[in-house]
């Protein structure tokens, strides 16, 4: 079977963590099977859509690495959802109605007093049409058998008929609302899986039946759980947790896909390079039922797990003019951002100021900088003139190492200073130690 998903959003807003979760399981699940994957711009409301929406967007997903196959909008493809509807209208599927929304409303409230289900009541034919309105358009369901499906993830799914409204598919104005086109594309786009939110799983049930009124195959659903915060929903904070903040502060987009790729899993969230690697281990069979909850937390600390593995290969484009190979492998343990490289390379190569220390840590420095003239720099520089600091000094532990590294470094933490002492040299190591002791 050639699989084809579809990721649709809507251009009247920036993308945020919420969907770019579903972007990701289209495009993972199609990788997976070597299938197409298709961004869809829904941007039939074209008051809300926006030229600046639809090309950040693109812009994003470029910049997640989850780049579609195919691209298309359905503002180009008004004619085909007017031949289809043509077709709907003439075999009887969708029919014509003139309610106005505080008559639903009153209506709805009459049914719920009586304990009836607020269901639409359709209109006997031939009800004379109210003067002066034009027609909204409704789908009719069949309701003579249920609605029934496999779901990916959530298995058997039942659904009566007759406890659904029949629903509006297009506006008395003549706009689409999201149901109808939404199946005239995946069929004619091929689409074989719908992956979205469990909050979908009534819109599937009234769409199964249009596909069968447009004598379309339905495709597979697998309707995951909703993202949600600690607090137990998507808060506002989250609904704005986009790729703008992801590069504001400096987070790797894998270090985002590997926590949403796996949440809500049976799997364990793990750092891992790439998206093809993750797409091979994707698998709608470990989604659990329960909420997905999703903690920036945690792609922080899955950030510098990443960059701790990546190589120089890999980020060298990314880094200062002049920064080689051996200043990656000895910093890159110490970065949360990829953002701090920077600093720790001026560490290596720049001048620094002089830190402010205390009488004591002066004469200790003082020193340290006269045995670093005396011992063997070739072989284990760092421990040489620690052992022999400790040994004049009679010092140990954070007393001794910590004024050591703020006059090499001007931090109170940073790389292993075996390292960093061999990298900065004998001369640069004696440099630092004696301004320390002088200020």
């Amino acid at each position: 079977m050639s699989v084809a998903t579809r990721f649709a959003p809507s251009p009247t807003g920036r993308l945020h963590v919420g969907n770019i979760r579903t972007a990701l399981h289209n495009y993972l699940f199609a990788r997976k099977r070597a299938g197409t994957f298709i961004l869809r711009i829904d941007d039939t409301d074209q008051e809300r859509s926006t030229d600046e929406f639809d090309q950040s967007i693109r812009d994003d997903l470029q910049w997640l690495g989850l780049i579609p196959d195919r691209t298309v909008r359905q503002s180009e493809r008004f004619a085909i959802y007017e031949r289809e509807f043509d077709r709907l209208r003439s075999s009887g599927r969708v029919y014509e109605c003139y309610e106005t929304p505080e008559e639903l409303e009153l209506r709805r409230k009459v049914l719920l007093g009586r304990g009836l289900p607020p269901v639409y009541e359709r209109k006997a034919s031939g009800a004379p049409v109210p003067s002066g309105r034009s027609p909204h358009w409704r789908f009719k369901l069949d309701h003579d058998s249920p609605i029934m499906w496999t779901d990916l993830i959530r298995g058997e799914q039942r659904f009566d008929p007759r406890l659904l409204s029949d629903p509006v598919v297009r506006r008395e104005d003549g706009s689409w609302l999201y149901l109808l086109p939404s199946v005239i594309d995946d069929a004619d786009l091929g689409v074989t899986h719908v992956v979205r939110g469990e909050d979908h799983v009534s819109n599937s049930a009234v769409q199964i039946q249009m596909f069968e009124a447009l004598d379309s195959k339905p495709p597979m659903f697998a309707h995951e759980a909703l993202l949600v915060s600690s607090e137990g929903k998507l808060s506002k904070r989250l609904g704005a947790y986009g790729t703008d903040q992801l590069r504001q502060e400096g987070i790797e987009p894998m270090a985002l896909l590997d926590v949403l790729a796996r949440i809500g899993t049976s799997q364990p969230i793990e750092a891992i390079a790439t998206l093809e690697e993750l797409a091979r281990e994707f698998d709608f069979a470990t989604f659990g039922r329960a909420p997905a909850h999703f903690d920036p937390h945690e792609v922080e600390l899955l950030n510098a797990r990443l960059l701790h593995k990546l190589d120089f290969s890999s980020v060298a484009k990314l880094l200062p003019a002049g920064a080689k190979e051996d200043d990656w492998l000895l910093l890159r343990r110490n970065l949360a951002r990829l953002a701090d490289f920077p600093g720790w390379w001026r560490v290596l190569n720049g001048e620094l100021e002089p830190p402010e220390l205390s009488h004591d840590e002066r004469l200790l420095v003082k020193d340290a900088a006269s045995i670093a003239e005396q011992i063997d720099w070739g072989h284990e520089p760092w421990v040489e003139l620690t052992d022999t600091l400790k040994r004049s000094s009679g010092k140990r532990g954070r007393e001794l190492f910590h004024p050591l590294r703020l006059a090499l470094t001007g931090r109170d933490s940073g790389p292993e200073m075996a390292s960093l002492v061999a990298r900065l040299g004998k001369e640069r190591t004696i440099k630092r130690l004696e301004a320390a002791a002088r200020r």
